[in-house]
Formats: structure tokens, C-alpha cells, sequence
């Protein structure tokens, strides 16, 4: 090691992490992930500066069977290796469906922060919905669909008289029944 790189200091940068677990996920699940986040933030000498729990939402597509997920926003200082170690860690936890950081300030003071403990808070998920996810039967079409109730319909009958003895050709003109009443 050179002379120069052991007196370069390390540059602290701005980052923005957002995750998305499995729609399914409780708030146990959710704490456990963001335990691990806040281990890997806290052992890399780096500050968590905000987390935020965005809530079950559509995903654009589909990501690993599931069409839906919990999206958690976190954003962070700290050095280079912390990212690295941080995605790391989010790819080999199995709540995770998929994960994206950003650089938000390439040259930050981590002393200038002061984070507040209400904006580190992951706060509560709603309940799962019942109908979320159709199965894999009712995605591929092999389950009926409930069929429409036309009950309601069945007693209107058709336009005009029941007893009216003429009948409608395909283009839904009356055609007389006779030759007589033709003429």
C-alpha cells in the first residue's frame, strides 16, 4: 500500500435502499428484516437516517409468482463497503423479493447528522387481503369462474308479444308465418 492511499480518507456518501418483501409478510417478518439492516448500518461505522414502510402494493410484474408486496424505503450515509454488504445481506434473506440502492450525495458528513428516533420507526402493516393472489389454477384458467346470474333477465321475455305468431329472420326483421298474410 502506498503512502498516499493510506493517507487518503474515506469518503462517506448518501444512499437510498428500497426492498420489497413478500406480500404475505407480517410485521415480525418486516422487524426481522430491518434488524438485520440496522446490524449491517450499525457494524460498518454508518448512520440509519430513515426508514419507511410504504405498505402493500401492486407490483408492476410479476416477481417470483407474487403480484404483490410490501415496498420499505431506508436511506442511509455511510461508506462504500456498506452497500455491498447491505444488498448482500437483503439477497440471502428469503422474506426479500427484490431490492434497489441509490446514491443520493456522493460526499457527506456523517458527524452532521442528527436522526431523529420517530423517522427510524417501522410502524405496523395493514392485514393481509383475503383475495390478494389468485392461485396458480385460477391464473392458468383451469377453475371455472363464477358465472353471471342472469336470473333477473329470464322474465322480461322477448320484444314485443308472447303471442304473437310470426317469426324473426337473422336480421331481426318479422317474417309472416303464412303466405296469406304476405299478401
Amino acid at each position: 500500500m502506498t503512502a498516499a492511499a493510506a493517507t487518503q480518507e474515506r469518503r462517506a456518501r448518501e444512499y437510498e435502499t428500497i426492498f420489497i418483501m413478500r406480500a404475505n409478510a407480517d410485521t415480525k417478518q418486516a422487524e426481522k428484516v430491518l434488524d438485520r439492516v440496522r446490524d449491517v448500518i450499525g457494524g460498518r461505522q454508518a448512520k440509519l437516517l430513515e426508514i419507511d414502510n410504504w405498505g402493500r402494493r401492486k407490483l408492476a410484474y410479476e416477481i417470483e409468482k407474487a403480484l404483490r408486496g410490501v415496498f420499505v424505503y431506508v436511506r442511509f450515509a455511510g461508506y462504500e463497503d456498506l452497500v455491498r454488504e447491505l444488498e448482500r445481506n437483503l439477497g440471502l434473506m428469503d422474506e426479500v423479493l427484490r431490492f434497489q440502492t441509490v446514491l443520493i450525495s456522493p460526499h457527506v458528513d456523517l458527524s452532521a447528522y442528527e436522526v431523529e428516533d420517530d423517522r427510524l420507526k417501522f410502524g405496523e402493516l395493514e392485514p393481509a387481503e383475503d383475495d390478494e393472489e389468485p392461485g396458480l389454477a385460477q391464473r392458468l384458467g383451469l377453475v371455472d369462474r363464477p358465472k353471471p346470474d342472469y336470473s333477473a333477465d329470464e322474465g322480461s321475455g322477448a320484444e314485443g308479444d308472447e303471442d304473437d305468431d310470426s317469426v324473426e329472420d337473422d336480421a331481426g326483421l318479422q317474417k309472416p308465418d303464412s303466405e296469406e298474410e304476405a299478401s
